[in-house]
């Protein structure tokens, strides 16, 4: 009776035994069958996740020389999808014969013309968006400090070239933003055909321009 019962004991307790070791065998395929089978899909999860750590904070960055309208319904739409503060700058490159904090009307009203943009394309994608003219001796020196400073996460900039001929290099302010950049930054060459900028223009309702005869000086001498 104490054999048999002996026995019966060790018999539960292979029993049990080979029941864990199924389930830590089932436990393991479905884990196996989850992970990415190849490089390529490996690299996409891999990005996701560093992607959805890596968002805070969206720079886009503009200049006499750095065009970055098309490239500004991509940053908003990042901006978007990882619900984060879209800031637009505008870096005024002062000359050194002149002092920092100098009149600059003409650049200034480039930047003011570039944010009401900016401002339209964000209110369509529901994204909060601030903007911020910066003064610098050269622009890809404004743009870093602006980035740490406001602890950027991604840095949005359109390229340009520094000679009208093919295979020209890229802007030396482009490469200097790249190269000390404290986060990524994604650089845009624009396309023949730039179709996010067309398309959100598209959207927006085309404004009547004045015609002479609209201003009150024309109007009081009818």
């Amino acid at each position: 009776m104490t054999h048999a019962t002996h026995l019966s004991s060790a018999g539960v307790l292979i029993v049990a035994v080979a029941a864990v070791a199924i389930v830590a065998i089932a436990a393991m395929l479905v884990w196996k069958l989850r992970q990415p089978v190849t490089n390529a899909e490996r690299v996409a999860v891999d990005t996701e996740a560093a992607v959805t750590v890596m968002m805070g904070s969206v720079l886009i960055v503009y200049s006499h020389d750095i065009r970055s309208e098309h490239m500004l319904a991509v940053a908003a739409r990042v901006a978007r999808r990882e619900r984060a503060e879209l800031l637009v700058a505008y870096v005024i490159e002062v000359p050194l014969a002149m002092p920092l904090d100098a009149e600059m009307p003409a650049e200034r009203a480039e930047a003011l013309g570039t944010f009401a943009v900016a401002e339209s394309i964000a209110r369509k994608n529901n994204v909060d968006v601030r903007t911020e003219i910066v003064r610098a001796r050269q622009v890809a020196t404004g743009a870093l400090e602006l980035a740490r400073k406001t602890d950027a996460h991604l840095i949005i900039v359109g390229a340009y070239r520094e000679g009208t001929y093919t295979g020209a290099p890229l802007g030396r302010a482009i490469e200097l933003i790249a190269a000390q950049a404290p986060c990524d930054v994604l650089i845009g060459v624009r396309g023949p055909t730039t179709p996010l900028l067309k398309k959100q223009q598209q959207q927006q309702p085309h404004e009547r321009q004045a015609t002479p005869t609209d201003s009150p000086e024309a109007r009081s001498r009818d």
